[in-house]
């Protein structure tokens, strides 16, 4: 039996999300939205700050597929953005399916980017990109998660090929780069060096004015997360000039979420939004 036939381009699907955010009074506002594709913005009303909240109405993404996000804050705009669910990276029988995100904050804004875990299936090629431009004196908490499988399926040893760019850049200056490549998911991550087993993986970012003074709360956070009963999770976090950087990791997503969450109360001090519950 021949291998199933790639889908033609015009098949393939495109989303595109952008919004520009004013801080109007007390509050936060969406002032353009732009969507194309099966992407979506939505924005429920909160006793406080702005929720961005992204929606692919295609239920994941296949191979080919590409998703553009671009969310722009201006002057003192207070967002956080997340998903409606996790995203889903599906096999790829050709072309790998691509994420690019653009985030520029401008004076004394501040930005969560938290969106809710991305799941790689079975032989899934992804490629993603995060760009970020901020004003010397905003800040911003990036939250990045990735699951290797459908764990709760049983899925544990996959094929998948993963990348992921992030570039920041403060008052135009490049500030924090990281390239990530990994071609065979479940070997990698079962080198000792590498993951030691572990599925599920979370990466942190947070900049801000004075970012490096709850260093020491978060490692006690984490630490606390860490001693918990279950799984076994491993996370640190570490001052890079005048900022935080930080890495957990677990056999369980549920563990990692935990984890996450953690790092969102101790730096924001707020948990997150109802739509992860």
């Amino acid at each position: 039996m021949g291998s199933a036939a790639v889908p033609p381009v015009g098949l393939r699907a495109r989303g595109l999300a952008k919004a520009t955010f004013d801080r109007v009074g007390e509050r936060t506002e969406p002032r353009r939205v732009f969507e194309a594709g099966g992407l979506r913005l939505r924005f429920p009303r909160t006793p406080t700050g702005c929720q961005a909240v992204l929606l692919n109405t295609a239920g994941g993404m296949a191979g080919g597929d590409r998703t553009v996000i671009d969310l722009k804050l201006d002057p003192a705009a207070e967002v956080f953005a997340t998903t409606q669910a996790a995203e889903k990276i599906y096999r790829a029988e050709g072309a790998e399916s691509r994420i690019a995100c653009a985030l520029s904050l401008g004076a004394g804004a501040r930005l969560v980017w938290a969106p809710q875990e991305t799941i790689l299936f079975h032989d899934a090629r992804l490629r993603r990109r995060l760009s970020v431009n901020l004003a010397p004196d905003a800040s911003i908490l990036l939250i990045e998660s990735v699951v290797f499988g459908r764990l709760a399926m049983g899925e544990t040893e996959i094929e998948a090929r993963f990348a992921d760019d992030w570039r920041i850049r403060r008052a135009g200056r490049l500030v924090f780069a990281e390239a990530f490549h990994m071609d065979d998911a479940s070997g990698a991550l079962a080198r000792r060096a590498v993951a030691d087993g572990a599925r599920a993986i979370a990466s942190f970012l947070f900049m801000a004015p004075n970012a490096t003074a709850p260093l020491m709360a978060l490692r006690q956070a984490l630490d606390q997360e860490i001693a918990e009963p279950g799984e076994r999770l491993e996370a640190g976090v570490s001052a890079v000039d005048d900022f935080l950087v930080g890495r957990a990791l677990s056999r369980s997503p549920a563990r990692l979420r935990a984890a996450v969450v953690a790092v969102m109360m101790t730096l924001t001090g707020e948990g997150p939004p109802r739509v992860w519950r």
